[in-house]
């Protein structure tokens, strides 16, 4: 597991990948059928396959029930018509990076990459299969690499699709959901739940990644910086493949162009920030809606969205 970010660049190796040496480790991944070009673009994060635990059918308890979660630490809401919204506490998702759960009857895995700060919900079904994720140990472009149980394909997070083995170009569908302060969760939502502290002896609370997103450099990322001198730990939010700097739109409040309103406001802490995530320094609720309902979208790092979407819109000032 990732205890400490100091611990990162010690375990952290900078080789080139070689499928032919994870084959001892992942013997049943097809590494002939792939979409990656360069394999070097692919290393280990420090932690083996599963070494960092993902959670699967996790428990929940009442909104109001709810007791030691600061009311400005970010959660990633789920909100499926017709079910309970539910709340996954980041302070969870640092340590586990991965929570598969069945929500309303969809199969979903709900995902958060630390170093790209890329908080995304999948749903889980690929041709009526139901798959189950797990967090491989890599990363390409620092955004981590999730694997399926049942075909042992590796899968891209920051943008849900499979790039290695049996479910290579294979996307998954995105559920709407989103980052926000569990006192927004908890008004919106009084009668929600949220998943419980899992059994696992983890710092739950603390950030290991203390102070990166102020860094001048993403970790364990050797590509192209961004464009335009934006800074490439700065959030951006993502819709499609346009992205519109977190900045601006705190400045406006609201933005209402290409197709989507984004509208921001105060009232959640930075995960990647503070020793103690509730210590961390206010960066906004972002929600993004098309005609009223909510639009899948993203709030990751500008370097990960150069990085996936290098021919991506950026929609400045």
């Amino acid at each position: 597991m990732r205890f400490f970010f100091v611990c990162l660049m010690v375990w952290a190796s900078a080789a080139a990948a070689d499928p032919a040496f994870w084959k001892h480790e992942w013997p049943e991944t097809d590494f002939e059928t792939t979409s990656v070009d360069n394999w070097v673009e692919i290393i280990s994060g420090g932690p083996p396959k599963d070494g960092i635990p993902a959670l699967s059918d996790p428990s929940f308890v009442a909104v109001d029930a709810v007791t030691g979660i600061a009311g400005n630490e970010p959660v990633i809401a789920v909100e499926i018509d017709g079910e309970v919204p539910r709340a996954y506490p980041i302070r969870y998702l640092t340590w586990h990076e991965i929570v598969n759960d069945v929500v309303g009857g969809v199969p979903v895995a709900v995902t958060f990459c630390p170093l790209c700060n890329s908080a995304l919900t999948f749903d889980r079904r690929v041709d009526g299969q139901v798959l189950s994720f797990g967090v491989s140990g890599k990363l390409r472009h620092s955004d981590m690499i999730m694997y399926d149980r049942e075909t042992q394909s590796w899968w891209q997070q920051a943008i849900g699709e499979g790039i290695v083995g049996e479910m290579t170009g294979v996307e998954l569908a995105q559920v709407p959901s989103w980052m926000e302060g569990f006192d927004v969760f908890r008004a919106r939502n009084p009668d929600g739940l949220v998943m419980a502290e899992p059994s696992w002896n983890r710092p739950y609370g603390q950030n290991p990644y203390r102070q990166y997103d102020s860094s001048h450099r993403p970790f364990l990322y050797s590509g192209e910086m961004p464009p335009h001198g934006i800074a490439p730990l700065a959030r951006v939010v993502r819709v499609g493949d346009r992205a519109w700097p977190l900045e601006r739109l705190r400045k406006a409040g609201r933005i209402a162009e290409a197709g989507v309103v984004l509208d921001w406001s105060a009232g959640q802490a930075s995960a990647l920030d503070a020793a103690v995530i509730a210590d961390g320094r206010d960066v906004g609720n972002v929600r993004v809606y098309a005609q009223g309902e909510p639009v899948a979208h993203d709030l990751m790092f500008a370097f990960a969205f150069h990085a996936f979407w290098p021919d991506g819109a950026w929609m400045l000032e």
